[in-house]
């Protein structure tokens, strides 16, 4: 079973403050909780259902800590989905490194993307398009929020994030730095250089002005409708899309 002391401990780290403090985050669902095996994150505390350890006890037997094996009822308790049926567990946080982009290499930007869904759709889209460093302003949602890491489906594990002072950064780079604005250039049209960054901005205000004026190719998709704009999630896995064609 899970304790009251866990289950209290489990649902402080919704709250960034108490993450940081302990640093841990809670991964939840089967999908996901299979891909932190899978990874180099430090487990902490896994609960799992009768069923799911009955499906993976291969996997679950190998692991360096205990199982418990517990109810439905007591996983919707302790976590923040309203229905898991399978596992819930609790991970180390990784320290913030500073990620460069190599030769042939592209990493994104995130300036003040603050909806958790599209941080997490970002995630999975970089994953799909082989884009696996994300830099961050300090703005930007915690990576480790449970929303952020339920709608990565999983990618969380494949991905390194690092937050930032963005205008610092940027200044030290020697590659080109594309971002997404309404001025740009067709992004149909732009031919990428083979390393770089692609700055996504901030779902109704764009990129940040500071951070503009370091932009050195303004790029933009194209409307062909009357829709205002697109979400963050969906102009990243446009950009992406035509930078692998």
């Amino acid at each position: 079973m899970i304790t009251k002391n866990q289950i209290k401990y489990i649902n402080s780290l919704q709250q960034k403050k108490f993450r940081t403090e302990h640093q841990s985050f809670i991964v939840e669902g089967a999908k996901s909780v299979l891909e932190l095996l899978k990874s180099d994150f430090e487990l902490e505390l896994l609960f799992v259902t009768q069923d799911f350890f009955d499906n993976y006890e291969e996997i679950l037997s190998k692991l360096p800590l205990q199982v418990e094996i517990v109810n439905q009822q007591e996983l919707e308790k302790a976590g923040s989905y309203s229905s898991n049926n399978a596992a819930l567990a609790v991970a180390k946080t990784k320290e913030n490194h500073e990620l460069l982009v190599g030769e042939n290499e592209y990493a994104l930007i995130l300036d003040d993307i603050r909806d958790p869904g599209n941080l997490g759709t970002i995630i999975r889209v970089g994953d799909w398009y082989g884009i696996h460093k994300i830099i961050c302003s300090h703005s930007t949602v915690d990576f480790y929020n449970p929303k952020v890491i339920a709608a990565t489906m999983g990618s969380f594990t494949r991905t390194n994030l690092y937050y930032t002072d963005l205008e610092v950064f940027i200044k030290n780079q020697s590659t080109p730095i594309y971002g997404t604005l309404l001025n740009g250039n067709n992004i149909h049209q732009t031919k990428f250089a083979k390393s770089g960054y692609i700055i996504i901005g901030n779902e109704a205000n764009g990129i940040s002005e500071g951070v503009e004026k370091l932009v050195t190719d303004k790029i933009t998709i194209p409307s062909f409708g009357g829709a205002e704009s697109l979400n963050a999630g969906i102009a990243t896995a446009v950009v992406l899309d035509n930078l692998r064609r």
